[in-house]
This record gives structure tokens, C-alpha cells and sequence, in this order.
């Protein structure tokens, strides 16, 4: 069953409108989670602010923004006064433009969401959109407020639905060639790549949810079971200390090694 959408509103482009909702593609409810303990009363610890210099608790009427100007010294802001440069579009995701799809780079994509129709009635409007989009191989952009600060959305059409994908703030995404640019240029040795290629092909499989499971969570789990039970307290696990890793001498003969283990293990 689908969860709730957390966010209901319109989709709109020129003088067509349709009413939408929208949920998280992802989720991140069944993640372990821990609360901080006192390990001897047992009670929860509670977080506070503190001011700085006095030591003292500050009450939540008296906590403001501030941005640091100086040592010290901060121009504080007032939550109507951030609230007043804020985007009115919390309701209605109006695209301004469009782009080809293949433009714009996984890189600045943050956060998966599913937009689908929320009316029978426009239900044929967003059909329409979302089938236009996929046959010109465009995606659309939009802003709207989300998680209390305003976002470029792109839209991209998927199946029957559209998942509305946040992107990354401009100066959220760092140049690449500051990394790569430092890397030596060239080909590598024709034998190596095709050993590399052959070693590919021996680990190649098809895409399964399962490759990107947690078993740390799993052992997490499975030990909170054990005291669920009031069992004893589970020994803690012995890591074997990481190797250095070999200085390979010849890489050919590395290949081949490895491509030998491929072999004996399939």
C-alpha cells in the first residue's frame, strides 16, 4: 500500500492546470535509530541551546538567525524578515522551461519524489504533459518551496507518473577538473584492457535490489533481538586488521590471477 502524500497541490504549464500530489520516492523509515541515554538512570538526555559566553539556557522565543560578519559579530535576522524573500510557490509547480533530458548530469540530482495525478477530472491534463515530454525527450524545470527553502525541480516523466527530482543548489556541486584535472592523459596497454574487459564480463550480472542492502543494520538488528530476549550482552566483534595493500609489480599478472579466481569461483 502507498503511503500518504505529504504534499497536494497543482501542476501547471501556460493556461493548463491540474491538481497533483506528491510523495518521497525514498524512505528512510526502516533505518535503525538510536536515542542518546543516560547509561545511568536510563533516562533520555534532552539537547539545549547554550549561550555561549553566560553558560546559561537560551528560551526558543529568544533564538534568532545570525550570519557571521566577524569575530563575534553577526548581523541577526528575524524569521519574517527570511520568510518576506521566500517564493509564494508552495502550492503549484509551475514549469518555465524545458530541457533535453541528457543535459543536465546525475550529479545534480538530490531527492526523488512521485508526482501523480490527485483528480480524475485532470487527470487527462497531466497524461498529456507527462506523454509530451517523453516524446520530445525533454524533462521540465520549475521552482517551488520544499523543506522550508525554495528548490529548482526538474520533472521527468517515468511509466504512468512523473518523479519530480529536487536538484542541488549551484554552488552545491563542486568542479570536477579541481580532482580529475591532475590525472595523466593516455591510453593503457591494449593487453590490459582486455583483460580488464574479460574480468568486467566474468562480474557482470543484472541489477538486483539486493546489491545495495545494509548488513551492518541486519547485525544491528539481529543483536537487539538477542536483548529484546534479555539474552546477555553480545560480545563484541573481533576486525581483522586491514591489510596493506601489495605493491603490484606486474599488473599483467595480477590480471590473470584474478581472472583465474573469477573462473574457479563461477
Amino acid at each position: 500500500m502507498a503511503p500518504r502524500s505529504f504534499w497536494k497541490g497543482y501542476l501547471k504549464l501556460s493556461l493548463v492546470t491540474c491538481p497533483v500530489a506528491m510523495s518521497p520516492a525514498t524512505s528512510e523509515n526502516e533505518k535503525v535509530r538510536f536515542h542518546t541515554l543516560n547509561a545511568r538512570t536510563g533516562n533520555r538526555v534532552v539537547s539545549q541551546y547554550i549561550d555561549a559566553v553566560s553558560e546559561k539556557p537560551v528560551d526558543e522565543d529568544d533564538e534568532v538567525k545570525g550570519y557571521q560578519r566577524g569575530e563575534d559579530d553577526y548581523v541577526m535576522l528575524e524569521d519574517d524578515e527570511i520568510e518576506a524573500v521566500a517564493l509564494e510557490s508552495t502550492r503549484t509547480i509551475d514549469i518555465e522551461s524545458f530541457v533535453p533530458r541528457d543535459t543536465i548530469e546525475w550529479i545534480w540530482y538530490d531527492k526523488p519524489h512521485y508526482l501523480t495525478p490527485n483528480d480524475p477530472v485532470g487527470e487527462e491534463a497531466f497524461s498529456v504533459i507527462r506523454d509530451a515530454m517523453a516524446s520530445t525527450d525533454t524533462v521540465g524545470i520549475s521552482r517551488l518551496v520544499m523543506y522550508r527553502r525554495e528548490r529548482a525541480v526538474m520533472l521527468e516523466p517515468r511509466d504512468k507518473g512523473i518523479i519530480l527530482w529536487t536538484l542541488h543548489y549551484g554552488d552545491e556541486v563542486r568542479d570536477e577538473s579541481d580532482y580529475f584535472g591532475q590525472i595523466k592523459e593516455g591510453k593503457p596497454d591494449p593487453k590490459l584492457m582486455s583483460l580488464v574487459t574479460k574480468l568486467i564480463d566474468e562480474r557482470t550480472a543484472s541489477w538486483d535490489p539486493k546489491m545495495v542492502n545494509d548488513p551492518v543494520q541486519d547485525k544491528l538488528l539481529d543483536i537487539i533481538a538477542v536483548k529484546k530476549k534479555g539474552k546477555k550482552r553480545v560480545a563484541k566483534a573481533q576486525h581483522a586488521a586491514e591489510q596493506p595493500a601489495s605493491n603490484v609489480v606486474n599488473i599483467m599478472d595480477a590480471l590473470r590471477k584474478s581472472i583465474s579466481t573469477e573462473a574457479k569461483r563461477k
